[in-house]
């Protein structure tokens, strides 16, 4: 049964109270109440200077250092955005260990990075908070983030519901203490074009205020991909009585991403006998309808976040943020199935969609320490809320067949007559959870549990998409800090993700379940800032829902079942580090063995799960204002369905990036994918899309 509003406010009262009450009941028998002192790493809004950093919000919600996270986490700062050029979320995490940034290319929509083999839609954040969207997570701008975190494999213990590939979660700038500000503009050779700012001021102790902005004009290898947008973002901090900090943050996202099309798997293989050159031909060109296809996108997000220090020094902290999100839009794509007809043309289908969803999520947290004989608890007890509503509306239709050999378009025989409908849903999530990381001499242990409530009602496409489902996660670490940097550590966690509608037999579909054991090693040098990490993991999803014929009342029916198992295991190596004030280093390699164990498709490996991933980047400062480096990026072989027919090679990318800075003025320039190689990032029943080639970047901006 899922408790109501009331209920919740009601029991998050309750705990906090209750929590407090055991505190003061234990420090005046056997307990020492120990005084937490604000650093740093306690604070989201500092933002983290130079290219490591060893805090990440989303990993623990807590204080703990990256280096001491019995899980594997990666940070991505600004310094490290700014020197490989990345312009969006795939392209930040590219350099990430066991991440696929971009498995579908460069798509402007959608941010869909793999994390461990599995997709990340339902497992992105923003501030903390759950973005909320039917299917895929929308594309917020990077330019303002300060940081992005990668936490792997299952959290629900923290975060609830959600993808067993863990959390990304993007931090958007904060409001700085002292004054600084940029102002620039920026091109790249397919014709992009942008402006941008960034302003922080703090005029006294108490006020500081951030504003930052963007318009951009994104271009792509096909001239009809494109992607004209502004973001705006404010932040400000009011810390009036050194006990208190209030953050208030506020963004606005208008943009008109185009949809990329492809082409089928079957002419990717065929180069010059089907078509007037080769791949490089065939990524250039655009395969819908430049007067039919159009975009409208619109997002508004408003936040609060609160920090109380109280007078026992327990600390109560709580995050709000409301976010609308709007998208009109049509499309065209390589119809289902891929068929090349004989004549070398292929099918193609239309979509006309529009999407009106607002989401409300809210998470309050009490922590501080208790130390019981030799035992120091960090604990930490929170109560996490979301509401989600969400309407949409499809039309389907078809394009007249497309032939590359000679491409021609007609918007007015595009039709709009096929499958019409749409989903309005509910969906309302409710979590109680608790963490304690005790610390005994060299020990380290994590114990986080938490049971969440989570509910759907609502009807998709005429049938019934509602569940009521209730569950408790958790995670177990275990691990020692050695007096040299070196952590050796041990963990298991788990994770849910309710499904909607019902079974062949018209039962309702169960939660999908997620469970890891990952071990590892940590090393934090003493020498130079950095941090190298070795892990290896078993990562296991069960509940998926497979296809079935079965004969039933003697009738066959096709519909679903849920013998659905997938399994993910691998080793994860890396290195990042800032050796003097000369050179930053990362360096990534992982081995990931993925294999659906149940249903049709038993046997075969993930979509989008290379088995090989690896990369480099080395970046050296000549100390007279002159910065330049590069890396190497190798995605291995992979598949991109689930049976495993459409086979894509392996391919290694280099890029260069270089920075000049002279007084006030920076200009940095990149070139990604030098080599310009020409390859397949995805493939799926709807298409192949091709990666980028080589691109050249530049900007200028004056700081003051």
């Amino acid at each position: 049964m899922f408790p109501s509003f009331r209920t919740v406010a009601l029991a998050s009262a309750s705990v906090i109270a209750l929590s407090a009450a055991a505190a003061a009941q234990e420090a005046a028998e056997t307990v020492t109440l120990d005084t937490i002192t604000l650093t740093a790493t306690t604070d989201a809004s500092v933002q983290a200077e130079g290219f490591v950093s060893d805090y990440a919000q989303a990993a623990t919600k807590s204080d703990t250092p990256v280096s001491e996270t019995q899980q594997s986490v990666s940070v991505v700062t600004t310094e490290q955005i700014e020197q490989q050029g990345a312009d969006s979320l795939g392209e930040a995490l590219s350099y990430s260990t066991g991440v696929l940034g971009q498995p579908f290319g460069a798509d402007p929509r959608f941010n869909s990075p793999t994390i461990r083999g599995f997709t990340s839609e339902n497992a992105q954040y923003v501030n903390g908070l759950r973005q909320g969207r039917l299917f895929g997570a929308q594309a917020y701008e990077i330019y303002g983030m300060q940081q992005i975190e990668v936490v792997r494999g299952p959290s629900s213990s923290l975060y609830g519901s959600g993808s067993p590939a863990g959390v990304i979660n993007q931090v958007q700038k904060r409001a700085q203490a002292g004054d600084f500000a940029e102002a620039g503009a920026g091109f790249d050779d397919n014709g992009s074009g942008q402006l941008f700012f960034d302003v922080n001021r703090s005029p006294d102790e108490v006020l500081s205020w951030r504003l930052t902005g963007i318009a951009r004009d994104d271009q792509t290898q096909i001239d009809e991909l494109t992607n004209e947008r502004g973001y705006l973002g404010a932040a400000m901090r009011l810390n009036t009585d050194g006990a208190t900090t209030i953050d208030l943050l506020a963004s606005y996202t208008n943009d008109s991403p185009i949809s990329p099309v492809g082409v089928p798997y079957g002419l990717t293989s065929l180069g010059d006998s089907i078509f007037r050159g080769d791949d490089e031909d065939l990524r250039d060109i655009y395969t819908g309808e430049p007067g039919f296809d159009d975009s409208d996108r619109r997002m508004w997000n408003v936040g609060v976040e609160i920090s109380h220090e109280l007078d026992n020094g327990w600390r109560l902290s709580q995050g709000f943020r409301y976010e609308k999100f709007d998208w009109d839009y049509t499309g065209t794509s390589v119809a289902f199935g891929q068929v090349v007809n004989p004549d070398g043309t292929f099918n193609r289908t239309t979509i006309d969609q529009s999407e009106d969803s607002e989401t409300i999520s809210l998470d309050t947290r009490l922590s501080g320490e208790l130390t019981t004989g030799q035992a120091t608890h960090r604990l930490l007890v929170g109560l996490d809320v979301q509401k989600y509503d969400a309407t949409d509306f499809t039309i389907f239709g078809t394009a007249p067949p497309f032939d590359l050999r000679n491409p021609t378009y007609d918007a007015d025989a595009v039709t709009l007559d096929g499958f019409r409908g749409g989903r309005d849903v509910t969906f309302k999530q409710i979590g109680l959870y608790v963490q304690d990381e005790v610390e005994w001499g060299n020990w380290r242990g994590t114990f986080g549990l938490r049971h969440d409530w989570a509910e759907q009602d609502g009807v998709a496409y005429g049938a019934d998409s509602s569940f009521d489902d209730s569950q408790t996660t958790g995670r177990l670490g275990l691990s020692y800090a050695m007096d040299n940097g070196l952590m050796p550590y041990v963990s298991y966690s788990t994770s849910f993700e309710p499904l909607p509608g019902s079974d062949i037999a018209g039962n309702a579909l169960e939660p999908t379940e997620g469970k890891q054991w990952e071990a590892g090693v940590k090393y934090s040098p003493s020498a130079f800032e950095g941090l190298i990490t070795a892990a290896v993991y078993d990562l296991r999803q069960t509940n998926l829902t497979r296809p079935v014929s079965e004969v039933i009342d003697g009738e066959t029916r096709s519909g679903l079942r849920q013998i659905g198992e997938v399994k993910s295991r691998g080793v994860e190596l890396s290195a990042l580090a800032s050796l003097g004030d000369a050179w930053d280093v990362e360096a990534n390699y992982a081995y990931n063995d993925t294999e659906q164990l149940e249903g049709v498709n038993e046997g075969d490996a993930l979509p989008n799960a290379p088995r090989h991933l690896a990369n480099l980047w080395v970046t050296r400062d000549f100390g007279n204002g002159i910065r330049a480096g590069g890396g190497i990026r190798h995605i291995g072989d992979r598949f991109g369905d689930e049976a495993n027919e459409l086979e894509l090679d392996s391919v290694t990318l280099v890029d260069l990036g270089a920075t000049w800075e002279r007084e006030r003025i920076e200009a940095s320039m990149n070139l990604s994918n030098l080599t310009d190689e020409a390859y397949v990032a995805s493939c799926s029943s709807f298409g192949c899309f091709y990666g980028e080639g080589r691109t050249f970047s530049a900007k200028v901006a004056y700081k003051w």
